[in-house]
């Protein structure tokens, strides 16, 4: 449906120093989307927005195209007076732009028709763009923006949880004149779900991010499909702390779209629980993918469980029922014993588990049911004790793992994962003739890397994630997981990392 700036709701951002810079990005921009924001205050000269806005004239772009200028004080890099920042504005509405995003602090300055008039035949968009964070009230904002003129009205503000994320984006309730963007990290998965509350427009950096938490426009079109969401979409995310490593969100949108299931996966920032399920229903939440470090807390806050999920003590899959009940499952399990089944015997095999968390627990009850010996070795003892415990396992201290064997070693910690690196085990504590790590992002880690250097067989963390995903994907939808679509984005995906980070080293 045609909206207040036309059929393409996801607004790509053009941001360079250069004229040159800004033609190449308006030229790939267009490849993507018909409506582009032109950030001209990232021009570094008078002289570079004259022949960009020269070229405009000329070219005429089939879009829609909204012109801004911001001050630093809004976010931007315009240095030169309000008056000034207005007149290179009424340049931009002469060369072909159909809107101007004026900021609030400037709208002020100017009697409201004067301001529409300064720029016709442009429309004018009044911004307000808070970086500290997001306030209590926000209807105040909304009227101080409304008097200030204009056809349309910008909120952006800094997100320091999901919640703030879901205000910004319910200030578009029942109007259509309304641009919402949550920023931050706490504001990735608020800025695709924004359209679906009713945002006018979702913005996107063609190449130069401009703003805090702000996707690609290739993220957004293609990983997302944010301009084919509606309000009939299912939403399902993941869930942890940190967030931005994970894959789940290529793995699930191509399982998606390769099924034409109109659902989108997006990832949230978590830090406490009982802030995003007060979210949950705004956002229309309907099924969660959790990671570290809320495995085992969120528990407490299901209404039912799966059985197998229960005696674990850790969940990994939430189906929201009718009612908004919360249902939870554990597929960590199947990846567990798809991974390390294919590649040994489980029954009477010892395995060392590294780590005593909700991945842990999986591996453990898994093991146990398939007949392997359990030993658990942990930062915290006590945690690894309770485990063995409940398994039917041993617990083997630190200090003596580099002097026993194993048939299999597993890391379930986050140690190793990407950016930070590291190894939860030395080279002389790899005992053992096959090394499993839970961590797929590196596909390679340290620990990977000691085990392959000393002829020890390695399993990367990849096969577990994939077959755990697969399970989830059955339990969300009840169909039958693209197996072969989401491997190959996934695998695809860690190619391009591994190559771009070899040309770098």
């Amino acid at each position: 449906m045609k909206g207040l700036f036309g059929k393409d709701q996801v607004c790509g951002v053009v941001a360079a120093e250069t004229a040159r810079e800004m033609r190449s990005q308006v030229r790939l921009g267009l490849r993507k989307t018909r409506t582009l924001e032109l950030r001209l205050d990232y021009l570094t000269s008078a002289k570079e927005r004259g022949s960009f806005l020269s070229w405009l004239r000329r070219k005429r772009p089939r879009a829609v195209l909204i012109a801004t200028c911001r001050q630093q004080e809004g976010g931007g890099l315009f240095q030169g007076t309000r008056e000034e920042q207005i007149e290179i504005l009424a340049q931009a509405a002469h060369s072909g732009c159909d809107w101007c995003d004026v900021e609030i602090e400037t709208a002020n300055r100017i009697p409201r028709g004067k301001l529409e008039g300064a720029l016709s035949p442009a429309r004018v968009m009044v911004s307000h763009h808070d970086f500290r964070g997001t306030p209590r009230t926000l209807a105040g904002i909304v009227r101080r923006l409304e008097r200030a003129g204009g056809k349309a009205i910008k909120i952006a503000t800094q997100c320091g949880s999901v919640s703030d994320s879901v205000r910004i984006c319910e200030v578009t309730r029942k109007r259509r004149d309304v641009v919402a963007i949550p920023m931050g990290e706490f504001g990735l998965a608020g800025r695709v779900l924004s359209l679906r509350m009713g945002s006018a427009l979702a913005y996107a950096a063609v190449d130069k991010t401009t703003a805090p938490g702000q996707l690609s426009l290739d993220a957004m079109a293609n990983l997302y499909r944010a301009g084919q969401i509606t309000r009939r979409t299912r939403v399902y995310g993941v869930i942890g702390d940190p967030i931005g490593h994970s894959l789940s969100p290529l793995l699930h949108n191509t399982a998606f779209c390769a099924r034409k299931f109109d659902a989108v996966f997006v990832p949230f920032l978590v830090r406490k629980l009982p802030d995003l399920l007060g979210a949950m229903e705004r956002f229309a939440v309907a099924g969660l993918s959790v990671t570290i470090p809320h495995k085992e807390t969120i528990l407490r806050y299901l209404d039912d469980c799966d059985p197998l999920a229960a005696r674990i003590g850790a969940v990994n899959t939430v189906v929201v029922r009718g009612g908004g009940r919360l249902y939870g499952y554990n597929t960590d399990y199947v990846g567990v014993l798809r991974s390390l089944g294919r590649r040994m015997p489980l029954a009477g095999s010892r395995v060392l588990l590294f780590g005593a968390g909700g991945a842990a627990r999986a591996a453990a009850f898994a093991l146990a049911q398939a007949g392997s010996i359990v030993c658990l070795c942990a930062r915290r003892p006590e945690r690894a004790r309770a485990l063995a415990r409940a398994v039917g396992g041993q617990l083997v201290a630190h200090a003596d793992v580099a002097h026993e064997f194993f048939d299999a070693i597993v890391n379930c910690t986050p140690i190793g994962m990407h950016p930070n690196g590291g190894s939860p085990l030395g080279s002389a504590e790899l005992n053992c003739r096959i090394v499993m790590d839970m961590v797929y992002r590196p596909r390679e880690t340290e620990l990977l890397r000691l085990a392959s250097q000393k002829g020890i067989e390695i399993i990367s963390g990849l096969e577990m994630f994939l077959a755990q995903g697969f399970a989830q994907y059955e339990i969300w939808t009840g169909e039958r997981a693209p197996e072969t679509a989401m491997r190959r984005a996934v695998v695809s995906a860690l190619d391009r990392e591994e190559k771009l980070k070899g040309r770098r080293s």
